[in-house]
């Protein structure tokens, strides 16, 4: 790989990478111009694209690559009002910014020509970004063969879902299958690029505090959660033929749920990660029939307010009566030998009270308690991995209060905050998958068959919701969920860590 790094100032702070050409379909989408132009301009400024790179924006919508430029530079100050740019160096980042007006789905379009000719080195590494409609991805795959476009040195990245089911998404896979090797696919999920995501392979298998407790026998259970405050809104027409369960849980949470039950792999290589996370998909307890209404739950939020401000019910953003889920709990097994009997609660949900998204390890409690009842209220042992915002890890544990007059107990933190530790600044998880890509480390995507897998345990779920016609209990905008996600922990003597 050449060390070839931008001539636009020297840093040793980061591995250098070989030239590239990234073509965004769907560029000037919201994705595009909110995601990833951005996180390429802040990798160009901390040198990590080659001088040589081009970044190629390509849409339906005629444009000329100057007005694309300012497009680019326009949503960058929108929605990135905090960030200081110096002017010298945007400059020479949007030198390599391109536009070809293009219609992706129209193989005979004379505009293929005008990409091919930007492209005009076959020897470079290629990369193509979809941020497309997952239906599109095959044909799109067909007409890049067809005109010419692709090469020995060519990857693809899938923006997730894949598919709405499992039968769905193997006609994805199926389709760019076709055109692209299994190694030159990255398929996206937004958690396995997180900081603290990555760190819990490191915090759970060179730590030799944790691995030797890390099993049923002193795990009492883990609770995974992704809170966020904003409604369905502009997506609602999406968001209703999806719900919380195929939006949020097929991938994202059950990826954490991977990492985190998963054996030791035998290296951090993307196959030998990859094999251990499909070996827990495929030993997920089924939900199904009766096991569904005691397992599960399905909310909608209704009118409320979020951090103060009135919101309106999802049925209402959709504009007729919907039983679509927009919050989902459940209560998850995994049937091996280290986590048996051992729940995994899982909950998502849109319009919360606050947006967090944090792993919580809870320790069994000490077998048994010398200290008198005076000493106060003894708190589980609680590993708290904070995933976003203020990432982290907290190990929570009891301590004796300062001072004297007696053995009074004060449950505190051990805090590694990111924020604090490291520097101001480090590459977000957009901006790591998209150097993931150029680096060809695929441990950041996921493999066609955890896509399956996945959809294969999830469908069961949908088909127990179906058949038992399971409703979608109301909770208020601005609260942490219908009542009954709460009913699902206090019927094992167990309640939600509220990390808010």
């Amino acid at each position: 790989m050449t060390s070839t790094t931008s001539t636009e100032g020297g840093s040793s702070k980061f591995l250098p990478v070989e030239p590239f050409d990234i073509i965004v379909f769907g560029g000037s989408g919201d994705l595009a111009l909110r995601k990833l132009l951005p996180s390429l301009f802040h990798r160009w400024q901390d040198h990590q694209i080659p001088a040589n790179s081009k970044i190629i924006g390509s849409a339906r919508t005629k444009m000329t690559s100057e007005e694309y430029r300012q497009l680019v530079r326009d949503k960058f100050a929108e929605y990135n009002p905090d960030d200081e740019i110096d002017e010298d160096t945007w400059d020479a980042f949007v030198k390599h910014v391109h536009y070809v007006g293009l219609d992706s789905l129209d193989e005979k379009s004379e505009d293929w020509a005008e990409m091919k000719a930007l492209l005009d080195n076959d020897e470079k590494l290629r990369i193509y970004y979809l941020a497309l409609p997952p239906s599109i991805y095959g044909q799109v795959s067909r007409n890049v063969d067809a005109n010419g476009l692709k090469t020995d040195k060519t990857r693809i990245v899938l923006e997730k879902p894949i598919g709405s089911d499992l039968e769905s998404a193997r006609a994805v896979n199926a389709a760019v299958g076709e055109v692209f090797d299994e190694e030159s696919i990255f398929r996206i999920d937004h958690y396995l690029g997180k900081e603290t995501v990555q760190n819990l392979l490191v915090l759970r298998f060179t730590n030799s505090l944790f691995e030797p407790v890390w099993n049923a026998r002193h795990v009492d259970h883990v609770q995974i959660t992704v809170a966020e405050t904003v409604p369905a809104g502009d997506r609602a027409a999406y968001y209703d033929k999806a719900g919380a369960l195929r939006d949020m849980v097929q991938n994202h949470l059950l990826q954490l749920l991977c990492l985190v039950a998963m054996e030791p792999p035998v290296d951090f290589e993307a196959d030998s990660v990859r094999a251990e996370k499909i070996k827990v998909l495929k030993s997920l307890r089924k939900i199904t029939g009766e096991s569904a209404r005691h397992n599960t739950v399905r909310g909608q939020y209704k009118e409320g307010s979020v951090k103060g401000k009135p919101q309106k019910g999802y049925a209402e953003e959709v504009g007729e009566p919907t039983d679509t889920e927009t919050f989902t709990a459940l209560k998850v097994h995994v049937d091996n030998w280290r986590w048996s009997d051992t729940p995994f609660y899982l909950r998502t949900g849109k319009c919360m009270s606050g947006r967090w998204s944090e792993i919580v390890i809870q320790f069994k409690s000490v077998e048994h308690l010398m200290l008198g009842p005076d000493s106060g209220r003894v708190q589980p042992t609680r590993l708290v991995i904070r995933l976003q915002p203020d990432e982290g890890v907290k190990l929570m544990l009891m301590t004796k209060d300062p001072g004297p007059g007696g053995m009074r107990l004060r449950y505190v933190p051990l805090n590694q905050s990111y924020a604090e530790t490291f520097a101001p600044r480090y590459p977000d998880a957009s901006e790591r998958r998209l150097m993931a890509v150029v680096r060809n480390n695929l441990g950041l995507f996921m493999h066609r068959d955890e896509v399956e897998a996945a959809w294969s345990w999830i469908d069961t779920v949908l088909e127990a919701w179906a058949k038992d016609d399971m409703p979608a209990n109301l909770y208020a905008a601005g609260t942490d969920g219908p009542v009954q996600a709460s009913m699902l922990l206090d019927r094992d003597g167990r309640e939600w860590f509220d990390g808010n």
